[in-house]
């Protein structure tokens, strides 16, 4: 089985694309340092593929800590690179720390990688990298516009970096960005999801955490816009399906011939929904009536963005197979079963 370090891979995300690489044939390795995840998501990634993922509980800004990874499991094939901070209000009151965690852990994996010959590498990237878009869908041609926030400067200054290095060419290596855009929904089994701490920063978390009684009623930020309903259009896209896209991107730069090759991919359903929209497809899968009301626009929040991915579908052989109802409702299952504990 090819080793796969997966940085980051006890978050949302990470743990999600575990399981899928695990069921895919890969041996995935965990790196974490449980600043923004909990030890108890080992577990469930454990009740899924039926035995303990291997975890590195280390930071990966450090790279002692991280070379010493390298020289233990001695033969790394790739690197599927999420760890950051992401949040994006965080990020424009603690700016600094948001340069030094996501630039440095970009600088110090590809300084290993270059000197243990460890050559694929996939980047946890965001639509956030395009800002507001002039023209809808987005494609991966779409310009990027100066950043919103220094989260979505990272993505963005990380981008380059690699773009940069791959483009050096005096030792193979391979990456490939993938630009995200709304990931939602928890694993079909319920036994890993979303973990946000404090107030969820996202729609589909507070949406459950106020259905089971935990939040007030849901405040819509804006009905206003230039959409539909008046309400943020946004490309939702169930977790599962984004975990997959991982594999196949994986997949492609094992195929890949040559030595020096960057490319990037929007991972999204190629849709966009509206908010109100969101809302009516959790009560449609759950029979839930949901309490929400109208609140005044929230400031940096874009009015509309969704994905173009005939690029992912014909290059990573990649799309989506799971629809907005359907993550709300493992969605659902998932805080159900976090009150059960």
């Amino acid at each position: 089985m090819s080793k796969i370090l997966v940085t980051g891979g006890a978050g949302f995300i990470g743990s999600h694309t575990v399981v899928e690489l695990y069921q895919s044939g890969y041996e995935p390795i965990i790196v974490d340092n449980f600043s923004n995840s909990e030890r108890s998501v080992l577990k469930g990634i454990e009740t899924i593929i039926g035995k303990a993922p291997k975890i590195y509980a280390i930071d990966c800004n450090d790279k002692l800590e991280m070379e010493e990874i390298f020289q233990q499991e001695k033969s790394i094939q790739g690197i599927i690179h999420f760890a950051a901070y992401k949040a994006v209000g965080e990020s424009v009151e603690k700016p600094l720390e948001y340069f030094h965690n996501n630039l440095g852990s970009m600088q110090v994996l590809l300084e290993l990688m270059l000197q243990y010959n460890t050559s694929q590498l996939v980047f946890s990237s965001s639509c956030t990298v395009y800002g507001q878009p002039e023209k809808l869908p987005v494609t991966e041609q779409t310009p990027f516009l100066p950043a919103q926030s220094p989260y979505g400067a990272t993505k963005q200054m990380c981008e380059e970096i690699l773009r940069q290095t791959v483009a050096i060419g005096h030792k193979p290596l391979k990456a490939i960005s993938l630009r995200y855009f709304n990931p939602v929904g928890a694993h079909p089994s319920a036994q890993i999801g979303e973990l946000p701490r404090g107030v969820p920063g996202n729609l589909v978390p507070f949406i459950t955490q106020s259905a089971a009684g935990l939040r007030p009623p849901i405040t819509v930020f804006g009905n206003d816009y230039n959409t539909s309903d008046g309400t943020c259009v946004r490309d939702f896209i169930h977790v599962v399906d984004l975990a997959k896209a991982h594999v196949k991107a994986l997949q492609l730069l094992e195929k890949e011939t040559s030595d020096s090759y960057y490319e990037v991919f929007n991972i999204g359903t190629g849709k966009g929904s509206t908010v109100l929209e969101a809302i009516h497809a959790f009560e449609e899968a759950t029979g839930i009536k949901l309490q929400y009301k109208i609140g005044p626009r929230r400031p940096g929040d874009i009015e509309k963005i969704y994905a173009e991915v005939n690029k992912s579908s014909e290059v990573l052989n990649w799309h989506t197979e799971l629809s907005l109802k359907e993550a709300m409702r493992d969605a659902w299952n998932w805080q159900q079963k976090l009150q059960s504990k």
